[in-house]
């Protein structure tokens, strides 16, 4: 028989001895909280910063309270401003309470000034919260990648398993509703194991981008984090998650009815044993609290070491991404392998396009996500860094009308891009073709040119870095299966400062007939050289005749002054493309695209139209244009001699008629022997 003797021990605590073990209990709690808490990640670029005194600093004081006083609301969401001058948000994960969120974003409100203390831009990462700030009202892209460092054992079992259940937590968090859009998820791993997974967006978004922003993060994990044991990925507007411990509240559905209490003969009061047997339990009692509270006591320390331990076997893959754009390059690096696998080896059945610097393979990733991977040639040209250099660039531009770069292979000689894939071919495909022209009526056309109009005005003005492109043209613009025009291939684009917009240069890159006559001429570019190569491109959407077309019937030489002579003699519409059907454009639509086109190809680089103008001038059907002056003359009629002159070679690339292909998608076009 088990013997009581030890609780008289017990309960001779003295009242002192009570409360230090209380006070050490709630310490004990107030650490855990903290650690639960802890800062994980941080950026700050330090490409924006502030003077200590600024009234900028002043604003962001007011901004980060009002971020922590609203941090109670249900959805764990909220975004604010203060004084125009800077910008934030923060989100709590699903599963904690208004308590723990306002708690985390307190703390989150007091770190940043402390790891982030001059810089305008900045971004904190914890376990159960994310905070992040910008002097301007449109974030740039987020990207935070961790994994553990211990592999699983099994990964054949394992991929399929977790891949399943992030599907499912996905959908169930894209349909969550305005409330919140959350999902967890835990499933019996092996006899001895459970898997935990956690999905979760920005209440603001909608059910497709939801959807769609969760499926790219879930695309990230087999390059970054296959086989490990935990790993999590955050994005812009959503993050999931998955390990083999329980790292969120299970959120209760129902709760077991109370079992009804026993009824029994009151004790009698004179019965000796019986007043013995209650001192017992009272007693027993009294042990069982302090065990339990003692129990509670080494499960949270032993929980608090877990996590530190747990936070250290993270590799250093956190990709630090600045929240302006991205800062390393090998945050987007794929392995040879995995792009190998995703092409099926690069099988002739996946090519879907050929260029003069690499062919185009399309792949699909295990996550049902599908890409056009550009495996450059050895003879293009470009070294690491430089191919670093462009992918690091080109990540960084986010608009609907360019084609977005999703990562990169760079191991010895393999240099490829990772596109995301575009379901129809480039525009060249179907305007230069006598049958295909047919498909393109005056309001798809129409609405290439100024889906292109805008993604060229981002590129100049609303990008956090001014890019020039520098080889614009009919090949390099994709269409998707709406026909929506998608920008491609930066590898001649230079960027500068928003307060620089023109450069020069000794090696003229580009693809003739396309190229300003000041760049082909004098190696000097601007971003009203990029907008002569759109009037171009303007004039042959509405021809549907390529530039380097003779037309000796009239005198000119090619497509430019071939309209410019028909602009002069009052028929205009004389060169609109025949297959266009005379019945469904607007012949005043059609008259000011070809007014606005000779606007960008004058010769006078001061009198050439921007594209923010082009854009207005698009979207205006009243007010009076600036007049045109005639195209450069000179620099057409001496063609054979520019050519000798600059030493280039002529545009290689050649393109595959095969469906659904992304074509010509070259990182370069054009080199100086």
């Amino acid at each position: 028989m088990p013997t009581f003797s030890n609780i008289p021990l017990c309960l001779s605590f003295t009242i002192l001895k009570f409360h230090s073990c209380l006070f050490l209990i709630i310490s004990l709690m107030m650490i855990s909280a903290r650690v639960m808490s802890q800062l994980l990640f941080h950026s700050c670029p330090n490409t924006t910063t502030y003077a200590p005194n600024n009234t900028y600093r002043a604003s962001l004081e007011v901004l980060l309270s009002s971020l922590a006083s609203n941090a109670t609301r249900p959805n764990g969401y909220y975004n604010s401003s203060a004084n125009n001058m800077v910008y934030g948000t923060f989100l709590c994960r699903g599963d904690i309470s208004t308590t723990d969120c306002q708690q985390c974003v307190e703390n989150a409100s007091t770190d940043v000034l402390e790891v982030c203390p001059r810089e305008k831009v900045s971004l904190v990462y914890y376990d159960t919260c994310l905070l992040h700030y910008s002097n301007q009202s449109s974030f740039g892209p987020a990207r935070i990648i961790m994994n553990n460092n211990q592999n699983i054992s099994d990964p054949i079992i394992f991929r399929p398993i977790l891949g399943s259940m992030l599907d499912e937590v996905a959908t169930e968090a894209a349909n969550g509703g305005a409330a919140k859009k959350y999902a967890a998820k835990h499933r019996n791993y092996s006899a001895f194991q459970k898997l935990y997974v956690l999905a979760q967006c920005t209440p603001d978004i909608s059910a497709t981008s939801c959807n769609t922003c969760l499926r790219d993060a879930i695309s990230i994990l087999p390059n970054c984090c296959d086989k490990s044991r935990g790993a999590r990925v955050a994005l812009q507007s959503c993050g999931i998650r998955y390990e083999f411990y329980p790292f969120y509240k299970y959120i209760t559905v129902s709760t077991p009815p109370s079992p009804t209490p026993r009824v029994s003969s009151p004790p009698n009061s004179s019965d000796p044993e019986g007043d013995k047997k209650r001192r017992i339990s009272a007693g027993v009692i009294v042990a069982i609290v302090i065990s339990a509270a003692v129990s509670i006591v080494l499960l949270i320390v032993a929980y608090c070491c877990l996590r530190r331990r747990t936070s250290k076997k993270y590799d250093a893959i956190t990709e630090a991404k600045d929240i302006s754009g991205i800062s390393t390059a090998e945050s987007l690096q794929y392995s040879f392998d995995t792009i190998q696998a995703v092409t099926d080896n690069f099988s002739p059945d996946n090519k879907i396009g050929e260029g003069g610097f690499g062919n185009v393979y399309k792949g699909k990733f295990p996550s049902g996500q599908v890409v056009a991977a550009k495996r450059l040639s050895r003879s293009s040209g470009q070294g690491g860094q430089e191919f670093k250099n462009e992918v690091l660039l080109v990540a960084k531009l986010q608009h609907r009308n360019l084609v977005r770069l999703l990562g990169f292979c760079l191991e010895g000689e393999e240099k490829i891009l990772v596109y995301e894939f575009v379901p129809n071919q480039s525009l060249d495909y179907f305007l230069f073709d006598p049958e295909k022209q047919k498909l393109l009526n005056w309001s798809t056309r129409y609405k290439i040119i100024g889906g292109t109009a805008r993604g060229l005005l981002y590129l100049h003005e609303d990008s956090r870095l001014r890019i020039i492109h520098r080889d614009l043209k009919a090949s390099n613009v994709l269409l998707d299966a709406e026909m929506n025009p998608k920008i491609l291939d930066f590898g001649m684009a230079k960027s500068f400062g928003v307060d620089q917009s023109q450069g020069n240069t000794s090696r003229i890159v580009g693809t003739y007939g396309y190229m300003a006559p000041e760049y082909a001429m004098h190696g000097h570019f601007s971003t009203k050289s990029d907008v002569f190569s759109f009037g171009v491109l303007v004039l042959e959407i509405i021809s549907g005749k390529k530039n380097s077309t003779f037309y000796q019937e009239d005198g000119a030489e090619d497509l430019i002054n071939h309209v410019w002579k028909h602009w002069k003699n009052g028929t205009p519409l004389e060169i609109i493309d025949p297959n266009i059907d005379t019945e469904s454009y607007s012949k005043q639509e059609v008259i000011q695209c070809l007014h606005i086109g000779l606007l960008c190809v004058q010769e006078d680089v001061e009198k050439r139209s921007t594209i923010a103008s082009v854009v207005l001038m698009l979207n205006s059907y009243f007010g009076t244009l600036p007049i045109p002056e005639q195209p450069p003359t000179y620099f057409l009629s001496n063609r054979a001699e520019m050519m000798n002159q600059l030493d280039l070679e002529s545009d290689k690339s050649t393109c595959k008629s095969i469906p659904l292909s992304v074509n010509e998608m070259s990182i370069t076009e054009m080199y100086p022997r």
